[in-house]
């Protein structure tokens, strides 16, 4: 007979409600940046998605470059630990013109790629791309396209960053391509919805 760790009993525990509801997933969605680092809470369910909490964090550009990654570290910290995430999704980075901004951009995002896998958390990746073509159905969708999409699919995310907003859209883009309904219309040539 195999015998179950008790993380593993732990975590189904809390991926799965006690309660009569349909299981759901918590997923937390960022988009990492050094001035903002976005993220979106949402819970994903059978009957469609909630929306749990968004928002930024951020850093002053005047504050030392490493103090200004360990505060994104604590406020994604703060999230992971008010929020209690089961999965975190993350925008891939795309080549950046200018190696300096890209560099400092590849380290917020180990930073935001590091605060969940800490907790054993399983952080999966997005192209922008994919995340615009989940949201809206083209992949080349404009930041206003994505923004007003998510307050479609989550209308009581009222006003939010563009930072929020692009963090609620790769979660909401982990949640349909986690869905087994998306992944059968994606295989027959369907979209997202």
């Amino acid at each position: 007979m195999c015998k179950r760790s008790p993380r593993t009993q732990i975590f189904r525990q809390s991926f799965f409600m006690t309660s009569n509801r349909a299981p759901s997933t918590i997923i937390l969605g960022i988009d990492p940046g050094l001035k903002a680092t976005g993220w979106g809470v949402i819970a994903s369910t059978h009957a469609g998605l909630q929306l749990i909490a968004h928002g930024a964090v951020t850093t002053r550009p005047d504050t030392p470059f490493s103090a200004r990654l360990h505060l994104l570290h604590q406020g994604l910290v703060a999230v992971l630990e008010e929020h209690k995430p089961h999965v975190a999704a993350i925008e891939k980075t795309f080549v950046n013109a200018n190696p300096t901004s890209a560099l400092k951009l590849g380290m917020a995002r180990g930073v935001a790629l590091l605060a969940p896998a800490q907790r054993y958390i399983s952080v999966f990746e997005y192209s922008a791309t994919q995340v615009k073509k989940t949201i809206v159905g083209v992949g080349h969708a404009t930041k206003d396209q994505v923004e007003l999409m998510v307050r479609r699919l989550l209308p009581e995310v009222g006003m939010t960053s563009k930072d929020a907003a692009d963090a609620l859209a790769i979660a909401i883009c982990h949640a349909h391509h986690q869905n087994p309904v998306y992944e059968r219309l994606a295989m027959a040539g369907g979209g997202p919805f």
